[in-house]
């Protein structure tokens, strides 16, 4: 469970000596004997008189179960009794100026540090009993919370140990031990915290209670620079308790309850007016998108053909198109904030903690050091919470009103005003030869920059800036002799930013469906034509990346086992396949089955996966993650879609922003493969990419239609 800050300190002081190993994220940082009473939230491994183990743990738990693997880890290069580990949650300060999860980057982040924290302090408590037995040191060795003594047959706990150990040097390269004696890494293990999440112990940020507290919800204006026409804001002061409050993003309507914040807010029926006839659509975007992809765009990719190539006797060509998505978790933003003078207390479901207490100190106008942070469970993530603005509310309207705030958008709010994956158009084009071999591939993608922060502007001019916002599309991992990629820039003015798998998903999409196009033209086995593709140099380099084609074909071959690939199937039924490198570390192939039924409706029936994702430390894990990922992806290939009229989203809930019911899952098969990398990589934004494009290459087995854009719509595939 996670534990405050506060309620740690009061743990603390009753739990005695003990041994403390402190790292800062990347490095070992020292160790000692606590005193009494006295603690400072730092990066520590905490080993208790007791026996317990306390990790705190510096990334943010959004339902990946990340905490559970990086105890994990801590665990088994410390030997310690898994029983017995603890988890607190790591707050900003003098030994946390890194915290922030995102980009599948918690485990191998992680994995160092954590085993060289662990390894210390277990040589620490051997060392600590060896001495106090008098015997020889390589005598001694530590399983399950205690050290033994082989020839004596004696043993002490680990609890029994920590004074002597505090007072022991610390190591600064502790042995560590071989993959062959991990005891923990490596098998299937429970949630942690699971017993709490489904039975509602677990608090998230939205179940922050501080005595005192009012509630606030904002009546944001719907497109950008509009004003009200008209508000009835005394109708919602008659509601008891209300107030409302100017403030940066609209009109709080604060209030004693929830409730009363709610009721007050839909008395103040403001009334927007009609939005400016040159305000934000997204069909026009997407036609100036269509427009862009055709132009030379910042070259990411540059591959010549080598001598000797077979020039292209024709060329196939093809636009595939991306709408916009909203993120759309469980749990809506929230914070509570409660400023008092120069000082502010956050609890924040975050997924950027530091980031968030610097811009809140700097919105008050106050040092970080005076903004404390509370990180609290993440009811879904997917990067929309890297940005701060739900805090920023809070602070300034708590300010306003002298007391603690909580700020709850509502679903709708979630929906319209959120930070949107930018929809992008591509153009691609490949080049066969007289003897329809593949000699030339073509890919440029129009898109729009994050805003959530604006670049360097020497970053724009630089390959590597482009080649971060075209994952999927320069790092093509197919042996083809002539490859070029470009990326061209469309300004987008609504909010747009981090979505699961950031810029990943359009781009496979496109590259993974447009290689199915060229293999039907081919009368190709599309599995077998990747395959194929695949053949030449292991390894290749894609700007700064190395792909690696032996770990892809790997799970393509394995897909094609397990799946039954090439079997027979019914009328209207539909196999497809589709496979991925992310950021050059995860490697992932899907086959999936679809039926299609005479309305149009798509039915995806199966997906068996085959990932190969480094070292694994929690096969649960990565197996939870990819079902995860798959779920997510039939969300978007199938249901929802973000569309602009008149400035404004036109989706508000999930009952027309659609999103996968458990009754939309498949059966899922996941098969981890066996990997020669000796570290984990990401698992958590890895899964989505492939997933749309073996759906609609699944669609055209069944029904001999393309579909080249997301969602899928059921009256294009109505009379097929």
């Amino acid at each position: 469970m996670i534990t405050s800050r506060r309620a740690f300190l009061k743990t603390a002081a009753l739990g005695g000596a003990s041994l403390v190993v402190a790292f800062d994220g990347r490095r070992l940082l020292g160790a000692g004997k606590e005193a009494a009473g006295q603690f400072k939230p730092n990066g520590w491994v905490r080993v208790d008189a007791d026996g317990t183990v306390t990790l705190t743990i510096g990334k943010s738990d959004m339902g990946q179960g990340v905490r559970t693997s990086l105890a994990m880890i801590l665990a088994d290069e410390l030997e310690a009794d898994w029983s017995r580990i603890k988890l607190v949650q790591a707050s900003p300060g003098p030994d946390f100026k890194r915290l922030g999860t995102g980009g599948s980057f918690s485990l191998a982040g992680s994995w160092k540090t954590l085993r060289q924290a662990g390894a210390a302090a277990r040589e620490m408590l051997i060392t600590a009993a060896a001495a106090r037995w008098k015997v020889d040191r390589a005598a001694c060795s530590a399983a399950k919370g205690e050290v033994f003594h082989s020839a004596s047959k004696r043993s002490l706990k680990y609890g029994a140990l920590v004074a002597d150990a505090a007072k022991l040097p610390i190591q600064a390269d502790p042995p560590l031990k071989k993959a062959s004696d991990f005891r923990l890494i490596g098998k299937p293990t429970k949630r942690i915290d699971g017993r709490d999440v489904v039975t509602g112990a677990a608090r998230y940020g939205i179940d922050t209670k501080i005595p005192g507290m009012l509630y606030a919800s904002i009546e944001r204006p719907p497109w950008r620079g509009a004003k009200p026409k008209s508000l009835q804001d005394a109708k919602a002061l008659a509601i008891r308790g209300v107030r409302l409050v100017p403030c940066a993003s609209g009109t709080a309507v604060v209030g004693e309850t929830t409730w009363a914040a709610l009721k007050g807010r839909a008395a103040l029926a403001v009334d927007w007016g009609d939005p400016p006839k040159d305000a934000f659509d997204s069909e026009a975007h997407f036609k100036r998108l269509d427009e862009a992809s055709e132009q030379k765009g910042f070259v990411t990719r540059k591959d010549d053909a080598p001598a000797g190539t077979r020039v292209a006797a024709r060329t196939i060509y093809a636009s595939y198109f991306y709408p916009f998505y909203a993120h759309a978790p469980v749990e809506t933003m929230n914070c509570v904030a409660d400023v008092r003078e120069d000082r502010c207390i956050i609890w924040a479901p975050t997924q950027a903690p530091n980031s968030l207490q610097e811009k809140v100190a700097t919105f008050l106008g106050t040092t970080p050091e005076k903004v404390e942070v509370h990180v609290t469970l993440i009811g879904g993530g997917f990067g929309r919470r890297l940005a701060v603005d739900y805090a920023l509310e809070a602070a300034e309207i708590s300010r306003a009103v002298k007391a603690p705030v909580q700020v709850l958008w509502t679903r709708a709010d979630d929906t319209r005003y959120g930070h949107f994956q930018a929809a992008s158009a591509h153009r691609l084009s490949a080049g066969l030869d007289s003897t329809d071999a593949l000699v030339a591939w073509r890919h440029t993608k129009a898109g729009s920059l994050h805003n959530l922060e604006l670049p360097d502007p020497a970053a724009v001019r630089d390959a590597g800036f482009y080649q971060d916002l075209s994952w999927g599309v320069y790092d093509v991992p197919y042996a083809i002799p002539s490859i070029e990629t470009a990326y061209v820039t469309v300004n987008l003015p609504v909010r747009h930013g981090p979505w699961r798998s950031v810029f990943a998903p359009s781009s496979v999409f496109a590259r993974e469906a447009f290689i199915d196009e060229v293999a039907h033209v081919r009368g190709s086995d599309p599995l077998a034509f990747r395959l194929e593709l695949l053949k030449g140099p292991d390894t290749v380099k894609a700007g700064s990346l190395t792909i690696d084609r032996r770990r892809l074909r790997r799970v393509l071959e394995v897909v094609r086992e397990k799946s039954g690939w090439g079997a027979a199937v019914a009328t209207r039924h539909g196999r497809g396949v589709a496979c991925n490198i992310y950021d050059g570390e995860t490697h992932i192939a899907y086959v999936v089955d679809v039926a299609v039924d005479g309305t149009g409706k798509v039915r995806v029936e199966r997906v068996v996966a085959a990932v190969d994702c480094g070292l694994v430390v929690n096969p649960t894990g990565v197996e939870q993650q990819t079902e995860g990922g798959i779920i997510w992806g039939i969300s978007s290939a199938l249901m929802g879609e973000i569309t602009f009229r008149g400035g404004t989203a036109q989706q508000a809930t999930y009952a027309d922003y659609g999103v996968a019911r458990m009754r939309d899952t498949p059966a899922i098969e996941v098969h981890i493969v066996p990997s020669e990398a000796t570290q984990p990589f990401g698992m958590g934004e890895p899964p989505v990419p492939p997933i749309a494009p073996a759906i609609v290459n699944a669609i055209f087995a069944a029904t001999g239609k393309r579909i080249r854009r997301l969602p899928i719509r059921p009256e294009d595939l109505k009379a097929v």
